[in-house]
């Protein structure tokens, strides 16, 4: 069974403007997927969906075979969740938080607790408003892992921090992940952070999943094709061709992103549409992420 799925959400905000418009895919357990997008491209709404914070307007959305909105203590007991925005209570020192979260948990781990809040070196007699941004992350992360979460969730949880303590922040995850088998489901515009964290990425655009995919298929079998516009090939000409993901119109001529090998597109390329002068290369995660969203409009 899967740990999350998301059966063909549809979601808006404003009436007829779908920020969610038939989203389905799945998260098996043990994987750690990257959700990519835009701003506004709905990566926080599908997660508020998986924890019941909202409840789509059209599609199911299953935790643990379970809809989080019909059973919210039993899905909340097994998920631990950090976002950007995340509000802790300000006027409470840090250990009261831990506190709190320790009495909602019959699975809290003490240990790891002291643990994590030493390796922070959190100020636990401090007021929750008088931490830095980093520190408060840190808190909410303490409290989202301490009970040995199932399900990891994570809404750009390093937006924000300095490189050192995204890193800090970034680690803890991957290593609750490796001794726990836990299952993580996170957004992030660092992409370097995509590449550290992923195994799998999956790309929301338009409303729609416009990519999903092992990361190191990725990285092996997508191709940036540059096709100059001196031989008369069109961007409608590219998009029809196999395999075509976006295509986006640049200075040195017409950008396109295929799912194949380069050797494979430039030769389809010159086959189909008699351009021999295209240029293909393998893709960056971040270049992909770029030439995508740019080249569906």
């Amino acid at each position: 069974m899967s740990v999350m799925a998301f059966h063909d959400i549809h979601r808006a905000y404003v009436q007829g403007e779908d920020v969610l418009d038939g989203v389905t895919f799945a998260v098996e357990p043990g994987e750690v997927v990257g959700l990519l997008g835009k701003n506004g491209a709905g990566k926080t709404t599908l997660i508020r969906l998986a924890m019941g914070m909202l409840e789509p307007q059209r599609g199911s959305v299953r935790v643990f075979g379970l809809d989080p909105r019909e059973r919210p203590l039993e899905v909340k007991r097994r998920v631990g969740y950090v976002s950007e925005d995340q509000i802790l209570p300000p006027f409470l020192p840090v250990r009261d938080v831990i506190a709190i979260h320790r009495r909602l948990f019959a699975g809290w781990d003490d240990a790891m607790a002291k643990e994590l809040a030493d390796r922070f070196e959190l100020p636990l007699d401090a007021k929750v408003k008088t931490v830095s941004k980093g520190q408060a992350r840190q808190v909410a992360l303490l409290c989202a892992v301490s009970h040995r979460p199932e399900l990891l969730l994570l809404d750009e949880p390093a937006g924000g921090l300095d490189p050192a303590a995204r890193r800090e922040f970034l680690e803890t995850s991957i290593r609750l992940l490796n001794e726990e088998g836990t299952t993580i489901l996170f957004s992030s515009h660092y992409m370097q952070d995509v590449e550290r964290m992923a195994r799998r990425v999956v790309m929301i655009h338009d409303g729609s999943v416009m990519l999903d995919d092992e990361l190191d298929r990725l990285r092996e079998a997508h191709t940036l094709a540059v096709v100059p516009r001196t031989n008369g090939v069109t961007r409608t000409g590219l998009r029809r061709l196999p395999g075509c993901l976006g295509v986006r119109e640049r200075s040195d001529g017409l950008h396109a992103v295929f799912a194949l090998d380069p050797k494979e597109c430039c030769a389809m390329i010159e086959r189909e549409l008699g351009a021999t002068d295209a240029s293909c290369r393998s893709i960056a995660l971040e270049d992909m992420f770029i030439e995508l969203v740019g080249g569906q409009a």
